[in-house]
């Protein structure tokens, strides 16, 4: 379930949690055996009403268990579309685009690894003080909080993953300054890249 909350700083600031999403449960779309959908037991006319009734079930059962599968996939999804950042050591970085609702909760959980110099860049329809938080997240992360003209306002280096599996995993914020771009990189690595601070990155809208 996507659990999205909203936060406010001392300074009055609000900001929306960006909430990862937990492990559907299982669903199978196989219809069991019901008495209710019996068709061969009645007659003809109420048989072929009865079929179409139970495809109609059948397609419908479907549809739902991949809808709550959807973001496992979304997670385990490698690749897609790419968008290039330019960094002051000259290294480019190659990051997902997590740019829907869907994409920005699920983010990089479950992932055991990153390639090197990849990540994933968040973008947002306005500028606020984003929160993010590691729960379900595997690899320890640096967390570049950047501005409407692409200038970083915030890093949070190395963040450890949460192992909590309920709603206390630690939250991490800008102080203050709002951002509408949040990139993740492996954790450890934005000091080789020359981001601090201040740097004004170089990247392409989706």
């Amino acid at each position: 379930m996507v659990s999205s909350q909203s936060t406010r700083g001392e300074d009055g600031t609000s900001g929306e949690k960006i909430a990862r999403l937990g492990k559907p449960h299982a669903l199978s779309p196989t219809l069991q055996a019901n008495s209710l959908l019996d068709c061969e037991r009645i007659d003809h006319y109420d048989t072929l009403m009865c079929w179409r009734f139970s495809t109609w079930l059948a397609f419908s059962a479907v549809i739902t268990g991949g809808l709550l599968a959807g973001d496992m996939r979304v997670a385990r999804a490698a690749g897609g579309e790419l968008v290039s950042i330019h960094t002051p050591s000259g290294t480019t970085i190659k990051a997902e685009i997590a740019d829907t609702p869907l994409k920005r909760s699920v983010g990089l959980m479950y992932r055991d690894h990153l390639k090197k110099d990849h990540g994933m860049l968040f973008f947002f329809s306005e500028p606020q003080a984003w929160s993010f938080w590691m729960k379900n997240t595997k690899i320890s992360l640096d967390l570049i909080w950047i501005d409407a003209k692409k200038r970083v306002t915030h890093i949070e280096r190395s963040v450890p993953i949460c192992t909590k599996t309920d709603e206390s995993c630690p939250q991490y914020r800008p102080n203050g300054d709002d951002a509408m771009y949040v990139l993740e990189i492996t954790g450890g690595t934005v000091d080789g890249y020359k981001i601090e601070k201040g740097t004004k990155l170089q990247f392409g809208q989706p």
